[in-house]
C-alpha cells in the first residue's frame, strides 16, 4: 500500500509519542507481556529509521516507563529496563552512526543503577551528534516535572537568585527538564486511548493530537505518515482566528 503524500516543507520538527498497547497486543497474540513489550521495542527502531529518512524531523520524543508504571508487577518492570539496556546494547552504534543524539527526562536519579548506566553511556557518547534528537522520557510524569520545576524556581528565588516579579512563562519553561528542546508539534498516542497520561501538559498546549487504533507494536512507517498527514490537513492557529 502507498505511503500517504507529505508536503516535506511543513513536516512537524517535534513528535512526541505515548506508545501504547504492548500489553493488549500480547494478549491478543496470546502471548506475555514481555514479548509485547519486546515487540514494541522493533516499532522503535521502526520509527526512528522513518524518521530519519523524512531528514526535517528534529525531535522524536517517546513515553517509555511514566512514574505511575512503578506500579506494576516487578517482573514486568524489570523486564521493561531489561529491554532498555538490550536496545542500547544492539542500536547504539547505529544510532551514534546515523548522527542521532540521544537524551532523556524525568526523575533518572530513581531509576535502577543498571539502567542508568547506560543512559548516562548513551547521552554522553551521542552529545554531540546533530541530525536528530531521539528523547526518552523515563520515570516521567509531568505533574513531577512541574512540581520539580517549582522547586527550583522557589530555591534560586530563595537565594535571591530570581526575582518573583520576574517569573513568567518563559522563565518558568527554563526550569523543565530538558528547556532546550522545541515544544511538540505533534502527538501520537497509539492503541486507541484518547488521554494525554501526565505527559508533556506544558509543553503539550499548542500541538495537535493524532490518536491512533494501531497497537504500538503494530505501529510502522505507514502509520506515521498518516498521522503526519492528519497534521499538515489541520490549519494551527496557536490560540489566533
Amino acid at each position: 500500500m502507498a505511503l500517504p503524500e507529505l508536503d516535506r516543507k511543513r513536516l512537524p520538527h517535534h513528535i512526541a509519542i505515548i506508545m501504547d498497547g504492548n500489553g493488549r497486543w500480547a494478549q491478543k497474540h496470546g502471548l506475555s507481556r514481555a514479548a509485547g513489550h519486546e515487540a514494541g521495542m522493533k516499532s522503535v527502531k521502526a520509527i526512528i529509521r522513518a524518521c530519519r529518512e523524512l531528514g526535517s524531523i528534529e525531535v522524536l520524543t517517546l513515553y517509555a516507563f511514566s512514574t505511575e508504571n512503578w506500579r506494576r508487577s516487578k517482573t514486568e518492570v524489570g523486564t521493561l529496563f531489561r529491554l532498555l539496556s538490550k536496545y542500547v546494547a544492539l542500536e547504539l552504534d547505529n544510532l551514534h552512526k546515523e548522527e542521532v543524539r540521544i537524551t532523556a527526562m524525568g526523575r533518572l536519579d530513581d531509576l535502577p543503577s543498571r539502567a542508568q548506566e547506560d543512559l548516562r553511556h548513551a547521552v554522553e557518547l551521542t552529545a554531540s551528534n546533530k541530525a536528530m534528537t531521539v528523547n526518552v522520557a523515563l520515570n516521567y510524569g509531568a505533574h513531577a516535572e512541574l512540581a520539580d520545576a517549582a522547586r527550583a524556581v522557589a530555591r534560586d528565588a530563595k537565594l535571591g537568585m530570581l526575582e518573583p516579579e520576574s517569573i513568567d512563562e518563559s522563565c518558568f519553561s527554563r526550569y523543565l527538564y530538558l528547556p532546550d528542546l522545541p515544544d511538540p508539534d505533534l502527538l501520537i498516542r497509539t492503541g486507541g486511548e484518547m488521554r494525554l497520561s501526565n505527559f508533556m501538559l506544558w509543553q503539550l498546549s499548542y500541538a495537535e493530537l493524532v490518536f491512533s487504533r494501531v497497537l504500538w507494536p503494530d505501529f510502522r512507517k505507514r502509520h506515521l505518515y498518516l498521522a503526519i498527514a492528519e497534521f499538515q490537513s489541520r490549519k494551527r492557529r496557536f490560540g489566533g482566528r
